[in-house]
């Protein structure tokens, strides 16, 4: 597996106008072409009266498979467009389909790649996207006391509290990324003067939300 991997956990929708053209982009999560076929025909199904419907996607943590189409469209001015939108925006296992209604009006070449690239840009803003990475998850026992100061520690640094078990003492789980196990270790200790008792479970999946550009 890949060091990092961004990919889609709920897939969103997008929309973009230009001259009358209008332009709906929708984007899953898919791991198999199969997969992203069906998607492609249930498109086709839903806008059975629009133009074309265009898609790209992606699969596996290198791009081990990468397709596209314009179905229809002048060559490259549509799903080479999507492609390169999933592939700079660094997701995989993800596909973009962009339907488009014509408006009567040609937009040229360097429109067409506008429009669906936008469209396609919308689409993923309005998506749940993550990072999944390998790391550790880091179970520490303490008292109240020192389990505010690791939530405000946490907080401020962005840690991933997983969850918090309040009983005698206090429970909080974290997950932290492989390369800052040591560092977020070391400054629990420092918070807790030592007394804490730190559980590291090693080498799990990690999964991060991230923003979309």
């Amino acid at each position: 597996m890949a060091e990092r991997v961004t990919f889609i956990k709920t897939g969103g929708g997008g929309y973009y106008e230009e001259k009358k053209s209008r332009f709906i982009a929708a984007v899953y999560s898919i791991s198999s072409e199969e997969e992203a076929a069906s998607y492609v025909e249930a498109a086709r199904k839903k806008y059975w009266d629009a133009r074309h419907n265009c898609y790209a996607f992606v699969i596996g943590d290198n791009n081990e498979i990468m397709r596209f189409s314009d179905d229809g469209e002048p060559s490259g001015t549509a799903g080479k467009p999507i492609l390169e939108v999933i592939v700079g925006r660094g997701i995989h296992n993800c596909l973009i389909v962009v339907t488009r209604y014509f408006g009567g009006t040609l937009l040229g070449t360097g429109g067409l790649v506008r429009a669906y690239q936008k469209s396609s840009l919308d689409a993923l803003c309005n998506s749940s996207i993550a990072v999944r990475t390998k790391g550790s998850r880091i179970t520490v026992r303490t008292d109240y006391n020192s389990a505010g100061k690791l939530q405000y520690a946490a907080q401020k640094n962005e840690w991933m509290l997983e969850n918090i078990i309040y009983e005698a003492d206090v429970r909080l789980v974290l997950a932290v990324p492989e390369k800052m196990c040591e560092r977020v270790i070391k400054e629990i200790t420092e918070i807790t003067s030592g007394k804490a008792q730190i559980n590291e479970e090693k080498n799990i999946d990690i999964e991060e939300p991230i923003q979309p550009d």
